[in-house]
């Protein structure tokens, strides 16, 4: 029985895909960006609408948990160790016509990256008014009376700021609906049970995906990083750090421009193309750590599960529950919620790609669990779970998809929550 509806979850998820624009290959030719993985800047793109709700079926309720918006890189280290490089090398006259063309572009744009280091872009501000104002649209039952509204945030200011942006839009489409923006220690354990700040500890157990025993298939060597090196340096010999390194920070700062508005600082460095054939390994890698740490996120998922029933019950009197986080969180959280087949843990590395996209996890990624209550007051409370603003499947049984049975829903997570501690 588990086997037949395995295989239906993953009949929905790929007739998910395929709405969203075909197989993943077929994505990822469309929209080649989407290589770049938890780099890909969120781009809203849907077709068709939502699936309407069961006859006598309203939604009341929301729950969401987001990604921070598109960020300026978030480690110093890799802009001032370019510097270094960069400054030596063309002080000995060792870059090539393309690379001194990218020197030049990147030191006049040298002080705005170290400014800006870790902080929300424009770009980013932008994404969250975006799926704030989208979910006001599609859920105007929850919001049209107004309503008390908690959003809570990682400590970090690019968290703080998405928040920010997020309930500032939600606000504007209705002044009646009371937001409570908190960045706190004491709600840590509901958005980042991680941070080191979060004064309730835990020591869940790491997972690790079947496909790692097999994992060298995809090992092989190619040229990619000695090509990027030859389009920048004449020669490495003498420069500081090694080239696989050098070329491995060329990579992470070109993914990384689109988010800030520099899509064309590298020239043709680095092709699009050149990231697309590499995907498929690195996507391995995305789902080999958002697999191992996805237990951490048990106090998330318990936090999303007690703000659902205070709010169906009425004790918290609530319309919303939003929270702001990061990809160590969110990632871990879409294997652990089993969100269109993330849990599903192929064997076969070639599998993978199937259940788990790292681009899910790009910047100002976002869960939302929507709420739906009946005519009567015996009616099923029905939920159904959009990842990215788009229809998802979750691991429970229905006959009524997208639309799930909270209580079977409930009882599935606070059993598997269970069986790990």
């Amino acid at each position: 029985m588990k086997k037949i509806f395995t295989s239906f979850i993953l009949a929905l998820v790929a007739m998910n895909l395929w709405a969203q624009g075909g197989s993943v290959l077929d994505q990822l030719k469309s929209d080649p960006k989407k290589s770049y993985g938890n780099d890909y800047p969120y781009l809203y793109k849907h077709d068709g609408e939502l699936t309407k709700a069961p006859k006598g079926y309203k939604p009341f309720y929301i729950s969401h948990y987001s990604r921070h918006g598109s960020r300026y890189y978030w480690n110093e280290s890799l802009y001032t160790q370019l510097d270094t490089i960069l400054t030596k090398a063309n002080q000995e006259d060792v870059l090539t016509d393309e690379g001194k063309a990218f020197y030049n572009r990147f030191m006049a744009a040298k002080q705005e990256l170290m400014t800006g280091i870790s902080e929300l872009s424009q770009l980013g501000w932008e994404q969250h008014q975006g799926i704030s104002r989208r979910m006001y649209n599609n859920f105007r039952e929850v919001f049209a009376k107004g309503g008390d509204v908690l959003a809570i945030s990682s400590l970090s200011g690019r968290c703080v700021l998405s928040m920010a942006a997020f309930c500032q839009e939600l606000v504007q489409c209705n002044p009646a609906i009371e937001i409570r923006e908190q960045s706190s220690r004491f709600t840590l354990d509901g958005v980042v049970p991680t941070d080191k700040e979060n004064p309730k500890k835990h020591n869940y157990p790491k997972a690790t995906p079947r496909f790692v025993k097999n994992w060298d298939i995809f090992g092989a060597r190619d040229t990619f990083h000695d090509d990027i090196l030859n389009r920048v340096f004449k020669t490495t010999e003498g420069l500081p750090f090694n080239g696989r390194r050098i070329a491995g920070s060329l990579t992470s700062l070109y993914t990384s421009l689109p988010n800030i508005g520099h899509e064309g600082m590298m020239g043709n460095i680095i092709t699009d193309d050149e990231i697309v054939s590499r995907w498929e390994s690195s996507n391995l890698g995305s789902y080999s750590w958002v697999f191992s740490g996805q237990y951490e996120m048990i106090p998330v998922l318990e936090d999303i599960i007690a703000k659902a029933d205070a709010a169906i019950d009425g004790t918290s009197g609530r319309i919303g529950d939003f929270r702001f986080g990061h990809d160590s969180c969110i990632g871990p959280l879409t294997v652990l919620l089993g969100i269109n087949g993330a849990d599903t843990d192929p064997e076969d590395p070639a599998e993978v790609k199937n259940i788990y996209q790292n681009w899910q996890t790009c910047k100002a990624c976002n869960i939302q669990f929507v709420f739906y209550k009946g005519k009567k007051a015996t009616d099923d409370i029905l939920v159904k779970c959009l990842l990215n603003e788009s229809e998802a499947t979750l691991p429970v049984e229905t006959d009524n998809y997208p639309y799930y049975k909270w209580s079977d829903v409930k009882a599935y997570y606070v059993n598997k929550c269970n069986s790990v501690k």
